[in-house]
């Protein structure tokens, strides 16, 4: 009986140079284990909350959207090459509290997501999300640093 400590992978991506090592990493393992790939991509719907809801709002919104189809192609074009299943998700919220409770509804057993390996204020802003996520997600979560 085949058994799998990784059965769903959430590999979390922002189409960020930084995050592509990260998806390398995912996909790797995933092949390795015989997992499904969960991408997922957040709109961060919080970072443009103080302009107005008119046309620019929208065509922000569209490019973020748009931001986050190439990002998560990105992981599914990278999954298919090493014959990995992977489904490919989109969302609108705080990009650290979605990706936890992406996981939490989907079962997921390992996220996987890539952070800029920089110091001081860099790293506080930077690297915010990862942290919220590796304090709050009730899974391993493996950060994958990149220097840049």
């Amino acid at each position: 009986m085949e058994s799998k400590i990784y059965k769903k992978i959430l590999i979390a991506t922002d189409g960020s140079d930084y995050s592509a090592k990260a998806v390398k990493h995912g996909v790797e393992i995933a092949r390795m284990s015989g997992s499904k790939v969960f991408a997922l991509y957040v709109v961060d719907t919080g970072a443009f909350a103080s302009i107005p809801m008119d046309m620019a709002w929208g065509n922000i919104y569209e490019m973020l959207k748009s931001e986050g189809e190439k990002a998560t192609g990105f992981v599914e074009e990278q999954a298919q090459k090493e014959n990995v299943e992977v489904e490919c998700n989109i969302v609108d919220g705080h990009p650290a509290e979605e990706i936890v409770e992406f996981s939490r509804k989907n079962s997921i057993d390992l996220i996987i997501m890539g952070t800029l390996g920089k110091g001081g204020l860099d790293r506080f802003l930077l690297g915010s999300i990862a942290e919220k996520v590796l304090r709050n997600a009730k899974v391993p979560v493996m950060i994958v640093r990149s220097e840049k």
